[in-house]
């Protein structure tokens, strides 16, 4: 199966067609991985395409380009529309988003200073990450034996493409292993999160995810989590979670855009709970979608509609 591929890229201001929208092999961002993107969702709701918290996934691309000092040649807002016009132009009622911000070819050397900054939004149709049923029945995982960057090494709070040398050493070990996904832990033996996802603790009735300086990518939908749970009257604490407690929790899920809100039932082949996907798991899932697929009230103004 190859990628999903749509009509229309938008390259730097210009809508080109997918099979055009090429970069030349001498650009920066091939050989020192200097990138950085975002992804985000469109739904389809009752009241037509609606892209979800679209201000804060530019607002993180932005501070992304800013940790690895790349002048961007547009404003955010700019940004945003740029994003809606490539999703109108593609004539996609759902779909997943995936603004990239690159230097592009300039001078050699590991100095990007010498790189143009080149700006892309690529959109296509894509379905639950982890797989069809991962929402509904959850996922088996594994503690990675691959960790997270240590603070001070690379940010983590940016969404960089080189952080994702790691996620993927994180993925593929997994998948090796006969598992969905990995949990990779921080420099001092905390949890951290999966490749691309972060990570949710149910215990005693109250809900754990570990803090930013656990080498968390800061994300938007575990921001979202968080706000729904305690709006459904849930304890949430931001804390370090030692690998243990993952194997005696009562609930265990990942969230993200691509893997939305995944319940995981067994971690190094240990039942976690009731080995399904529990309720305060199975209460937020529906809840998120609930907002997402606009069945209740917006109360955030989460959704900007196109």
């Amino acid at each position: 199966m190859g990628f999903p591929s749509t009509g229309k890229i938008w390259m730097n201001g210009s809508l080109v067609e997918w099979a055009d929208a090429r970069i030349h092999v001498a650009s920066h961002v091939i050989h020192y991985g200097s990138a950085v993107f975002e992804g985000a969702r469109c739904y389809l709701t009752p009241k037509g395409s609606a892209c979800f918290r679209l201000d804060a996934h530019t607002a993180r691309l932005y501070n992304s380009a800013k940790i690895y000092r790349m002048a961007v040649p547009i404003e955010p807002a700019a940004m945003g529309q740029a994003i809606i016009d490539t999703i109108k132009a593609n004539k996609l009622k759902a779909c997943y988003i995936r603004p990239l911000i690159y230097r592009g070819y300039g001078e050699p050397g590991v100095s990007p200073y010498g790189s143009p900054v080149d700006m892309a939004i690529l959109v296509w149709e894509w379905g639950a990450y982890l797989g069809a049923e991962a929402l509904e029945k959850g996922v088996a995982v594994r503690v990675s034996s691959w960790t997270r960057v240590a603070p001070n090494t690379l940010p983590t709070m940016a969404k960089a493409s080189a952080n994702y040398a790691g996620s993927q050493l994180i993925k593929m070990e997994a998948v090796a292993d006969g598992y969905a996904e990995g949990i990779a832990l921080d420099v001092n033996g905390f949890v951290s999160e999966g490749s691309a996802q972060n990570l949710f603790m149910v215990r005693g009735g109250v809900i754990y995810t570990p803090p930013l300086h656990a080498s968390v990518l800061p994300g938007i939908t575990r921001d979202s989590i968080i706000s729904i749970a305690r709006d459904l009257g849930y304890e949430v604490r931001e804390d370090l979670i030692q690998r243990e407690a993952l194997y005696i929790a009562d609930e265990l899920f990942f969230c993200g855009t691509a893997a939305e809100v995944t319940p995981i039932t067994s971690v190094d082949r240990v039942v976690i709970g009731s080995g399904a996907c529990g309720l305060v798991t199975r209460a937020i899932q529906k809840r998120f979608f609930e907002i997402l697929n606009g069945e209740v009230p917006d109360s955030r103004g989460w959704l900007r509609y196109i």
